[in-house]
């Protein structure tokens, strides 16, 4: 059985969830906070050491203004009122992505990334106003000034995942077949399930399912 270690995931589907329950598409953000809880308890029970979710992208700062204080404002609360939480559950947060946001919600996303910072049971990864062109392109001016080599180990050296393994398996929920510009690097080997439920409608049982079969893949990695 192959190990799995990294699980990263396209959240996709919260908005047109949200209009065709709700009429809003609001409604299917905060719906898609209960699925992530649920996923991130059966990611421990899985034994799963990292796990990265992709919460808001560069490109999504082309969103109505409304709806980009909504989901920040979720972001502002959903850490408030559970970092304390993660914490005492030994849960490690880590951003991935450019804190380009408010001095409030920056402010807070440095306390609650320093408050779990030694902790090691689960890493969660929010991949924020992340982009994996930038973060190639600034890599690579990184190392210029530097005045490194780009090497292989160098680029994902100096990547925002430093440190962090690359994925075994990537879940894109929502019926949308496409990487969105997501870790392009560090998924060169990961295993890609496309999930046609939107990400409110992901449950557990769909969860595991995609893990057992990943378990039962066989990989490669260029080899027979």
């Amino acid at each position: 059985m192959n190990p799995l270690n990294h699980v990263a995931i396209i959240m996709d589907g919260n908005g047109r969830w949200g209009l065709k329950h709700k009429n809003s598409r609001n409604e299917g953000h905060r719906a898609g906070l209960i699925t992530i809880e649920n996923i991130l308890k059966e990611t421990i029970r899985q034994k799963i050491k990292f796990i990265t979710l992709f919460t808001f992208s560069t490109e999504n700062w082309r969103r109505p203004h409304k709806e980009k204080k909504y989901l920040f404002r979720l972001l502002e609360n959903f850490l408030l009122n559970k970092i304390d939480n993660l914490n005492k559950k030994n849960i490690k947060l880590k951003i991935i992505g450019y804190k380009n946001f408010s001095p409030e919600l920056n402010k807070l996303l440095r306390d609650s990334e320093n408050l779990t910072a030694k902790n090691t049971k689960l890493q969660i990864n929010l991949a924020l106003n992340y982009g994996s062109k930038i973060e190639i392109i600034e890599t690579f001016k990184k190392l210029k000034k530097l005045k490194k080599k780009f090497t292989y180990n160098n680029v994902s050296n100096n990547l925002l995942t430093n440190g962090i393994p690359d994925p075994d398996l990537l879940i894109r929920t929502g019926d949308t077949k496409r990487l969105s510009n997501f870790l392009l690097w560090q998924i060169a080997y990961t295993e890609i399930y496309f999930e046609k439920k939107l990400w409110p409608d992901f449950k557990i049982l769909d969860y595991k399912k995609i893990i057992k079969k990943f378990k039962s893949t066989k990989r490669n990695f260029g080899k027979i």
